[in-house]
């Protein structure tokens, strides 16, 4: 599994482009279903880059028109002061209007960002829900959690500022050099010289921030996906003293994502006064060209104030396109991870014909089963064997034997390379698998609960329940005790993960909730090892109600709890080498009856020791 800083599972690719259309035009996708609104808001653009372009025409017809004539003829000052009057009142008025139109664009957008982020969030869920544990297997947390929280941000930062954004800037400076073409074209000519320059800036600039940008945000994924792990794993940096230690592993990755910020600001910082001195030579220009007009009288001095009120209109969506490139590349590179997520195949998926089934008489075979969870490495060797409705059977072997692969087999989280399992004759690859696990119920050792109430985490698997079984399903686990401890009953609240219970606790509420879940067939994976002697006989009473009628795997290292199984089956490196009864394998005297002397001499060696400390 790579660490947390392991460089092959995000790598960063400096040749690959910033821009792909495929992912562009997935992206649009998710805009598809508000397109109205999208179409409104281009419209507003429109009318926003147009009143963009009267303005400084404004200007033109109140200097050629009111000003120059009336001080250079005499004209009456009353009609050059009502004309200016209209002008400044049509001016004003241009700028209100703007002003409107831009709200109601800036708030449309903004929505429409909001409603894709809501919608793509959702669909990624949804397709973390569908992929199996071997993906999360050899994925950290954290660079999932970057996905569904900060790469769908950038992308609403697209939606909301970069898509229809750069379409005004378009029409701005579609706007602004029509309109200096129709008022002077040679003098427009002159001006727009300065656009190669500014063209080949935007290239280096484009060239240069990509690389630095992907790496900023690979560097970022991987410092969330160390959080996530260290912080989970607080208690063993605090037993091994290892605070120091790992602090300074964390030190170099937060320096490598600092220095690569550091980068991508120097471009950023190079660039802006770059175009700042292009839009001066352009303004300068206009003084030079349109100045020597005027001389010439071939210009007009109104002309030569809008061109240049223009040239700094030309230049604002030029000078914005830092943020709006940093917007698109931030989207890109969040959208190239994004969508390999949801590219990625489950490992296990459904045929085409798949079929659901109902409640289960519990028959299981195993044929001739082989199992890897890499390459060769073979976890189970050609195991076979068959349970009996309403079976026993227990499960034993030493650590790494297969006991728990066979759990993970049945219900369907990994698929096995060769052999078959069948449960009442189907097998299960043609069995829809959201239909068998509502048949299987898996208590682990390791209880998992959500925060919430006990009541919610009992009834997690079948809400649709009346209320009264959830009582009835923690009173025949015996759960009396534990439900008499809690000040709000039911209603008490577990804490994220069920900080607030006990590891005895989590575990009575987990039988509570496989047996409210009512399935077919149960599996129990040492899920009585984590809990007190009490507790433990406590539970092994209230068994004897939940294997009721049910055909049950019980996988084990305490053999002292399978004794009373119908059958066990013994594991040795992959392979079934016994199966019987407790008594038929102690009378073979082979691996079993090893195993149970080994683990009866050990608690007789342990015994002493108790009574001392008693």
């Amino acid at each position: 599994m790579p660490g947390p800083f392991d460089s092959a599972a995000d790598e960063i690719d400096e040749r690959a482009t910033i821009y792909d259309r495929r992912l562009a035009g997935r992206l649009l996708r998710f805009l598809a279903p508000y397109k109205k609104e999208v179409a409104l808001a281009v419209v507003l653009l429109a009318a926003i880059s147009l009143l963009e372009v009267v303005g400084p025409y404004l200007t033109k017809v109140a200097i050629d028109t009111y000003v120059k004539p009336a001080s250079g003829r005499g004209a009456l000052p009353w009609v050059a002061s009502r004309g200016l009057l209209a002008i400044a009142a049509a001016y004003v008025g241009v700028l209100a209007a703007s002003f409107v139109l831009r709200y109601f664009e800036s708030y449309m957008m903004a929505m429409l960002g909001q409603r894709a982020m809501r919608d793509l969030r959702l669909k990624i869920f949804r397709h973390l829900a569908t992929l199996t544990p071997s993906y999360y297997d050899t994925r950290p947390v954290g660079r999932i959690l970057t996905r569904v929280t900060q790469d769908v941000s950038a992308l609403n930062d697209l939606f909301a500022q970069g898509v229809v954004a750069v379409l005004g800037d378009v029409f701005i400076l579609a706007g602004v050099v029509g309109a200096m073409l129709w008022l002077d074209w040679r003098l427009a000519l002159v001006t727009l010289t300065t656009v190669p320059p500014l063209v080949a800036a935007t290239a280096v600039f484009r060239a240069k921030v990509r690389v630095s940008y992907r790496r900023v945000r690979t560097l970022l994924a991987r410092i969330n996906a160390f959080l996530q792990e260290h912080l989970q794993g607080l208690d063993v940096l605090k037993l091994f003293n290892a605070e120091e230690k790992e602090a300074r592993k964390f030190d170099e990755a937060n320096q490598a994502q600092y220095l690569a910020h550091v980068q991508n600001i120097f471009y950023y910082a190079v660039f802006n006064p770059v175009v700042e001195v292009i839009g001066a030579l352009a303004i300068a220009l206009i003084l030079w060209y349109g100045g020597g007009g005027i001389l010439a009288g071939t210009v007009t001095f109104g002309v030569v104030v809008a061109f240049i009120q223009y040239a700094e209109r030309f230049y604002q969506p030029v000078r914005d396109l830092s943020e709006k490139y940093n917007t698109i590349m931030s989207a890109m590179v969040a959208s190239e991870r994004i969508f390999e997520l949801l590219d990625t195949p489950p490992a296990l998926p459904e045929p085409e014909a798949a079929r659901a089934i109902g409640p289960l008489r519990g028959e299981l075979q195993f044929d001739h089963v082989w199992f890897a969870y890499r390459d060769a490495d073979w976890v189970l060797r050609d195991v076979s064997f068959r349970v009996a409705p309403g079976e026993k059977v227990a499960i034993v072997g030493a650590t790494g034997a297969g006991k728990t692969s066979i759990a993970n087999l049945l219900c369907r989280f990994y698929e096995f390379q060769e052999g078959s399992i069948r449960v009442d004759g189907a097998d299960i690859r043609a069995i829809e698998s959201k239909s068998l696990r509502r048949r299987i119920g898996l208590v682990l050792q390791d209880v998992f609960l959500l925060s919430g109430t006990v009541r919610e985490n009992i009834a997690f698997g079948d809400r649709a329940r009346g209320g009264d079984a959830v009582d009835r399903a923690l009173a025949e686990v015996g759960g009396s005790r534990l439900l008499a401890g809690l000040p709000r009953g039911l209603d008490e609240e577990v804490g994220e993960r069920g900080t607030f219970l006990s590891t005895g606790e989590r575990q009575i509420l987990a039988f509570a909730r496989a047996l409210h879940y009512d399935p077919s067939i149960l599996i129990l994976d040492e899920a009585t090892s984590s809990v007190d002697v009490e507790t433990e006989r406590t539970i092994q009473a209230a068994l004897h109600r939940l294997l009721d009628g049910r055909t049950s795997l019980v996988i084990a290292h305490r053999l002292s709890t399978v004794l009373d199984a119908d059958r066990i089956l013994v594991l040795h490196r992959g392979e079934l080498r016994e199966q019987g009864t407790h008594a038929e394998l102690m009378a073979k005297g082979g691996i079993y009856a090893r195993l149970y002397q080994l683990q009866y001499s050990r608690q007789r060696m342990a015994e002493p020791v108790g009574e001392a400390a008693r």
